[in-house]
Formats: structure tokens, C-alpha cells, sequence
């Protein structure tokens, strides 16, 4: 029996019902016809978890001793309590402003080496910190989310920026339980409960982008991610000013969200489905802004590329002809001068992987060309409003253009403008500098 189904929950009609049919192995995948087996066996969503934390570990990851892993914010919000719930079997490290790339990995590994299990405690860097750490070297990991700012909490896959300076998705493991407190959610700073929206709202946009990547070069796509947010989506974007207040349900719901996007990741076992053009935006920021980088996280990030790769979605499907690109032939002198040199063989292969010479864009060409109305067909009941996604990111305190979260427009320009070159999977941004509109589009949209 799963920890979600045996411990009592705070909504009347369940938090957890559809999320058990996935972790069970009772949800039928749409695509396929059979049962999903996804790595995740316990995921509870619920309230008051911190002071269950030792009943949850011994059901779901029993040791002899945790490291309960932290940041100061997160040691206030849950941290603490959770050690000391723990007792005796805890050890508490409370990381400085952890950042999660690879050297910090490797000091996360010496600093806890004495510990049998990881206990993350925390969102987006303390979780993918404690989830690779403990996949390269084989411990076990759970993790208490304190904020509802991203969907990684069930993604088997980590955010982690290489030595390089290149944010990278590396293979990692599930955690053994997810524990995730509304209350404690509910608390977060508002500008990550905007986020957790921001990253949930590129359902759309990388809907689109998947799809189309689909019907042009054959890569593969699946139905049951999204299959599986549709009716928290639609109830979300009812109580987007319910997260702007912290409600409880509207936290809930979001929470759940993002849980089933992450769920939706594992039933395909590839990050597509939630991470295309609009992700391959803050990628490049979070990778090569520098001293620009004005301290955003990933979904204010993913917020804002999410509306505007909605805005040049709804221009290129507004066109009645087929769009018409030219061919693509990486610059690879430019790439060198431009990246720092352990990221340009990496940015060269992504940029190899899309090129087209002539005669591919010929190919290309004449494919989009007999599929442009069936394509126009499927897409568009995809796409969200890119207006009204803007109004709901700001009911819920997040921002939806560049200045709204502190960014100077050089950087993102350049972000929107560069970021193809840092990963091989082909989105409307490389289409539309392909036709050869993303800079009038930037100008006049941006």
C-alpha cells in the first residue's frame, strides 16, 4: 500500500485519487492501451506532513540515519522541524545559497557521506542537488517540497549546470516518497508561487513545439502527459487570484499540477513533453547570462519565454501558406568566439543536429507545405492565449514580460535569439529564424 493512500488527506474529494491510479500502476495510458509503470510509488499531497516525517521515511525509506538537507529558508520552513521530528536519527546540513551544478554535487556527496539517506528539504536546487548526488553514488533520497515553483519534485531527471557553464538535464532517480505540504506551500514567497504557475503555463507552448517536432522529423510524441493535467489545468486557470491570496485549494491545485506534469515525464521517460522552445530560453540565460543574470528562477524564467513562444506560435499559425525556411548552416566560428570553451563541442552538436543544407530545406519545405493545413488543424487547439496567459501569471504575483521580472531586455533578446544553438530539439524558435522573422518578431512583440 502506498504512503498516499494511507495516510488521511486534507480535501474532501482527494488530493491524491489520480495520482495513485499513476503510482499504482492502475492508470491506462491513452496512447498504448496498458497500465503506465512509472518509477514513483509514494507521492503524497497533503498538510501537517513535517510533524509526520518519521512514520513517512520508516514507511517509505526506512535507515538507520538521514541527512535532512536544507537551505536557511527552507530549514525555517520545514527543515527543522523535520530534524527534529527525526530525533536522534537525523543529521541537519544547511547549505549556503547552493547553487545545483556539478561541483556542488560533489561537495553535497563528501558533506554527507556519513549518512545512509537523503532527506531534501526545499524545491527546484536543494531537490536536484540531493537527487543526483544520490543517484551517482547510490544512496536513497526523499523530498519535502516547501514551495509550489516547480514540477521536478517527480521528474527522474535533474537541472544540472556542467563545469562547462552549459544547464544541462542529466539522468537521476525518483525519490523514494515525495511529501508535499499545502500549508507550507501555501507560505512560500509569492514570487515562487508565480513560478510553480510560469512552469506549469509551458504546457501549451511545448505542446506545440513537441508536436510539430513530431509530424516534421518523426520523433516521437505522446498524448498522456497531457491527457493527465487536462482537468487540473482547467481548474487551476479558474483560481490563478486564489494564488495571488495563497488559498489553500488554489495552492493544492497547483501542487497537484505540477505533480501530474512530472508524472506525465515519467510515463514517457523523456522531459519533451514539458521542455521545448520556452525552456531552451531559460536554459541559455541560466547557463550564460553571467553577472546579467538578475537572480530569476527557473519558472519566472519559464514563465515569461512561455508567453512569448505562445505569441510567435499564434503568428506563424496565423498564416494561411505553408511557412518557408532557408537553408541553416551552423556559424561555427561565431559559436567559438561567442560560448566559453567547454560549452562550444556541446552547443556544436545541438547546432549540427538541426542544420539543413539545400536539399534538406527543400525536403523540409515541400513536407510542411502538404502538411500545413492538417498541422494549422491540430495545433491551434493546443495553444492558450497568450493575453490571457499574461493576466493569469500576474493574478498569481509572478511576471509575464522581462522588466516585470527584473531582466534587462539585452539578455533576453539575446536568450531568444542564441538559445537554439545550446540544445538539438527542434522548436518554433529555430522555425522562425529559419523563415528568417524572429528578429522582426522580437522587435515588434518583445
Amino acid at each position: 500500500m502506498s504512503v498516499s493512500q494511507s495516510v488521511p488527506i486534507g480535501m474532501s474529494n482527494g488530493w491524491n485519487d489520480l495520482i495513485d491510479e499513476v503510482t499504482s500502476g492502475r492508470w491506462l495510458d491513452p496512447d498504448t492501451g496498458r497500465a503506465v509503470d512509472v518509477p514513483f510509488r509514494n507521492i503524497l499531497i497533503g498538510d501537517g506532513l513535517a510533524d509526520q516525517a518519521s512514520d513517512l521515511l520508516d514507511a517509505v525509506m526506512p535507515a538507520s540515519n538521514y541527512g535532512v538537507v536544507c537551505d536557511a529558508a527552507t530549514a525555517a520552513a520545514m527543515g527543522d522541524r523535520i530534524a527534529k521530528v527525526l530525533g536522534s536519527k537525523a543529521r541537519l546540513f544547511i547549505l549556503d545559497h547552493p547553487h545545483a551544478d556539478e561541483g556542488q554535487v560533489a561537495a553535497l556527496q563528501a558533506l554527507t557521506a556519513g549518512v545512509e539517506s537523503l532527506v531534501a528539504v526545499g524545491s527546484g536546487t536543494i531537490n536536484d542537488l540531493c537527487k543526483y548526488a544520490t543517484y551517482l553514488d547510490g544512496r536513497a533520497y526523499s523530498v519535502f517540497a516547501t514551495a509550489p515553483s516547480m514540477n521536478g519534485y517527480t521528474s527522474s531527471t535533474a537541472s544540472i549546470t556542467l563545469h562547462s557553464g552549459l544547464k544541462t538535464t542529466q539522468k537521476a532517480h525518483a525519490a523514494k516518497g515525495v511529501f508535499i505540504d499545502i500549508g507550507v506551500s501555501a507560505a512560500a514567497p509569492q514570487y515562487l508561487i508565480g513560478a510553480g504557475l510560469g512552469d506549469s503555463l509551458c504546457r501549451p507552448t511545448a505542446q506545440i513545439d513537441w508536436y510539430f517536432s513530431h509530424r516534421m522529423f518523426s520523433t516521437r510524441y505522446a498524448t498522456s502527459p497531457y491527457v493527465l493535467q487536462e482537468a487540473d489545468e482547467a481548474e487551476l486557470l479558474t483560481r490563478t487570484a486564489g494564488l495571488g491570496r495563497r488559498d489553500h485549494d488554489a495552492i493544492g491545485y497547483l501542487q497537484r499540477l505540477m505533480t501530474l506534469a512530472g508524472l506525465g515525464i515519467a510515463v514517457v521517460g523523456m522531459s519533451h513533453p514539458g521542455s521545448m522552445g520556452e525552456h531552451q530560453i531559460s536554459h541559455w540565460i541560466d547557463s550564460f547570462a553571467g553577472k546579467r543574470h538578475p537572480g530569476t528562477v527557473h519558472g519566472q524564467q519559464v514563465g515569461v519565454a512561455s508567453v512569448t513562444m505562445a505569441r510567435l506560435q499564434a503568428r506563424v499559425l496565423s498564416m494561411e501558406s505553408a511557412p518557408r525556411v532557408k537553408p541553416y548552416i551552423p556559424d561555427e566560428a561565431d559559436i567559438r568566439a561567442s560560448y566559453p570553451a567547454p560549452a562550444v563541442e556541446d552547443c556544436l552538436a545541438a547546432c549540427r543536429a538541426k542544420a539543413m543544407d539545400t536539399d534538406a530545406t527543400a525536403r523540409f519545405n515541400d513536407k510542411l507545405e502538404r502538411l500545413w493545413p492538417e498541422l494549422r488543424s491540430a495545433l491551434s487547439p493546443m495553444a492558450l492565449n497568450p493575453d490571457d496567459m499574461a493576466v493569469h501569471l500576474r493574478a498569481a504575483g509572478g511576471g509575464a514580460t522581462y522588466e516585470e521580472i527584473g531582466m534587462e531586455r539585452d539578455l533576453y533578446v539575446e536568450a531568444l535569439i542564441r538559445c537554439r544553438e545550446m540544445r538539438d530539439r527542434y522548436s518554433m524558435l529555430d522555425l522562425a529564424a529559419d523563415m528568417g522573422i524572429l528578429e522582426d518578431f522580437i522587435e515588434e512583440a518583445v
